[in-house]
């Protein structure tokens, strides 16, 4: 077992250096050391094809538990299927959603709701990439507001640095409230089994209290640099109808109907029972079988790189856990805690931010989800409220550095790409102090929540 342990151990730490290097694709990266995994941990050193199996966790996909709750315990551990299905059922959503031009036409049509005034605009997609975020991945929403802000700037004559960048940290901060805002919800959701008003009445709350703060810090930092410019003489009444942007008014309804729908059934399936794979695998062939001729333009924008990083990501943290590492490290922590759970929610908390400001937080969360359910020490009650620090350190710690989080780089891309490169040093400067902001609002608030209840 310590040769697996050792094993397991050095595959892990290689799989984290090989992607903070970024000289492979993160996908190849997590297949390869997963079939390191398989053949080194399971084959070799266990010699135990039966956690092969549990890894593969294949035969849960058959289940009727994998599709709607019937009060049964699922397969725990190894590839979580729920969160490949459920996000790549989302992405195909957004994509249909991105063919007929939605976004587009939202960002215009906010834009000229407030007479294209460039402070009111700052706001109004910080509120806009906050509430987006919330439902649609973080990296879809930064790209369609990105390239419209550097639209609007062009036109109106402002820097849209400052816009960009309270954009892509709003657009974190939103992925941090529901359980289908960000990867590592999903992840912490689908495992926990808890849905997405969960993540809404918990996570949520802290998000939108953190959000009023934030929108008045980027206000003060930002508005000498907006007020500076935006200074112009456009005719606003020749500036194009939010209409003319909607390729397909057909499938424009169509579209905001699924959207619609989909936002219904995942606040709902609490109560329906209908899991989050069984609502990602619908929604995917509702949007393909409403798309026409247009199906294969919608699969091939689907981002399939994400998906396979996922699977080979599962299976390597898969050998973390059945070699029993994760477990010697929460019995770590929990040493270093003494029962102080106080500063058990600290350290969950500000490790996750510190660690998702430079590595990937997807890896990250998945490391963690099987470690603060040994702290939790079987109290559901414990578990939820390590659950919601874990959540809103990984959320929002990456938005501290242009790396921490894809829709970082994503933003950063489009600005560079305009001509307006965000160096370390300015990225830093104005996000690094907001996410310490939004983080020690968690600390506090989650403390005074929940740990003064156990």
């Amino acid at each position: 077992m310590v040769a697996a342990q050792v094993v397991a151990i050095i595959i892990f730490v290689a799989m984290f250096i090989l992607i903070i290097s970024d000289k492979i694709e993160k996908h190849y990266i997590t297949l390869g050391c997963g079939l390191l995994t398989i053949i080194l941990v399971f084959g070799v050193c266990l010699q135990e094809p039966t956690a092969i199996w549990r890894v593969l966790n294949l035969s849960a996909i058959v289940t009727p538990e994998f599709w709607r709750t019937t009060g049964a315990e699922t397969e725990s551990g190894g590839i979580d299927w729920a969160t490949i299905f459920f996000l790549g059922g989302m992405m195909i959503m957004v994509e249909g959603m991105a063919r007929v031009g939605f976004f587009n036409w939202l960002c215009r049509c906010i834009a000229k709701m407030v007479h294209y005034k460039t402070i009111p605009i700052f706001i109004a997609f910080m509120c806009m990439s906050f509430v987006l975020a919330m439902f649609i991945d973080s990296i879809t929403v930064i790209l369609f507001l990105a390239s419209v802000t550097i639209e609007l700037s062009r036109l109106l004559k402002f820097n849209p640095v400052p816009m960009i960048m309270s954009e892509i940290f709003c657009a974190n901060l939103g992925g941090s409230a529901t359980m289908c805002g960000d990867p590592p919800n999903i992840i912490i959701g689908s495992n926990l089994h808890y849905s997405f008003m969960d993540f809404v009445m918990n996570t949520g709350v802290v998000a939108l209290i953190s959000f009023g703060f934030i929108v008045v810090y980027f206000f003060l930092v930002m508005r000498k640099e907006l007020a500076s410019s935006g200074k112009t003489d456009v005719d606003f009444d020749d500036m194009p109808s939010p209409k003319s942007f909607i390729t397909d008014k057909k499938g424009f309804a169509i579209s905001t109907v699924i959207f619609l729908t989909a936002v219904a059934l995942l606040i709902t399936h609490n109560a329906t029972g209908l899991t989050v794979a069984f609502i990602g695998v619908a929604i995917a062939l509702v949007t393909l079988l409403t798309s026409g001729t247009h199906i294969l333009e919608v699969l091939k924008g689907v981002d399939y790189k994400t998906l396979l990083f996922f699977t080979g990501l599962f299976i390597v943290v898969g050998g973390l856990e059945q070699t029993g590492v994760l477990e010697i490290i929460a019995n770590f922590i929990s040493t270093i805690c003494g029962g102080n759970y106080y500063l058990m929610v600290a350290i969950i908390i500000w490790v996750s931010g510190i660690a998702s400001a430079f590595i990937d937080n997807i890896p990250f969360a998945a490391t963690m989800v099987p470690i603060i359910q040994d702290l939790a020490g079987g109290s559901d009650f414990v578990l939820s409220t390590l659950a919601w620090s874990l959540a809103m350190g990984t959320d929002v710690g990456g938005s501290a550095t242009p790396i921490g989080a894809s829709a970082n780089v994503v933003g950063t891309s489009a600005a560079a790409k305009a001509g307006h490169p965000i160096g370390w040093g300015e990225y830093c400067k104005k996000m690094a102090p907001a996410t310490i902001i939004v983080l020690a609002i968690s600390t506090i608030y989650i403390c005074i929540r929940y740990v003064t209840q156990i």
